[in-house]
C-alpha cells in the first residue's frame, strides 16, 4: 500500500508584497529540471535596475593585485612559489593547467555546487592570469578590449571576429575551418 505524501511549500519562493515591483518571475526553462533537479526560479531585477559592472573598474583592482604578484614571482624560486613553478613550465603547461581549471569549474557549474563553483571560478581567474604572464599579455590591455566591445551586441561582436580571423591568416573564405 503506497503512503500519502503531503507537500510542503516551497520556502525557496515566496510571495513578493502586494505591489511589489520586483515579485519573483519563473520562466518554464528556470524551473525545468536539470540533472533530475528542479531549477531555483530566477528573481526579476527591480524595475529600472541596471546590472551591476563587471570587473573593469574599482573591482578590477584585485585581478590586477594578482596579476602584480604572478609577475613578481616570474623569476622567484619554483621550490617556494607555485606561481613561478607554473611559469617555469612554460605556455603550453600553463595553458594546459588553465583548461584543467575551466574544465573543473564547468563541471561545478553543470552540477549545480555554486559554492565550489565560487572556489573553482577563482582557480580559473589565478590561472588565467599566470597565462597572462606567461604570454606577456598585460591586464589593462584586456579591459581595453572589454571597454572597446561594451555597448556592441555579442552576435555583432563575434560576427565582426568571424570575418576578420580569416582574412589575418590568409585565408579567402568567410568560413572558420
Amino acid at each position: 500500500m503506497a503512503k500519502s505524501v503531503k507537500k510542503r511549500p516551497d520556502k525557496r519562493t515566496k510571495a513578493a508584497p502586494k505591489g511589489s515591483k520586483t515579485a519573483p518571475k519563473a520562466s518554464k526553462a528556470a524551473t525545468k529540471p536539470r540533472n533530475g533537479k528542479a531549477a531555483k526560479p530566477r528573481k526579476a531585477l527591480p524595475v529600472g535596475a541596471h546590472l551591476p559592472p563587471l570587473a573593469i573598474g574599482h573591482a578590477a583592482s584585485v585581478l590586477d593585485r594578482l596579476y602584480a604578484v604572478v609577475l613578481s614571482r616570474r623569476d622567484a624560486d619554483p621550490a617556494v612559489s607555485h606561481s613561478a613553478r607554473l611559469l617555469s613550465r612554460g605556455t603550453a603547461k600553463v595553458a594546459q593547467k588553465f583548461g584543467e581549471e575551466a574544465v573543473e569549474c564547468l563541471i561545478e557549474a553543470v552540477a549545480g555546487n555554486r559554492d565550489a563553483l565560487v572556489a573553482e571560478s577563482a582557480d580559473v581567474l589565478y590561472h588565467l592570469l599566470v597565462l597572462w604572464v606567461a604570454s606577456g599579455v598585460a591586464p589593462e590591455e584586456v579591459w581595453t578590449e572589454l571597454r572597446r566591445r561594451e555597448g556592441i551586441s555579442g552576435i555583432a561582436e563575434k560576427a565582426s571576429r568571424a570575418k576578420a580571423l580569416p582574412a589575418r591568416v590568409g585565408l579567402e573564405t568567410s568560413k572558420i575551418p
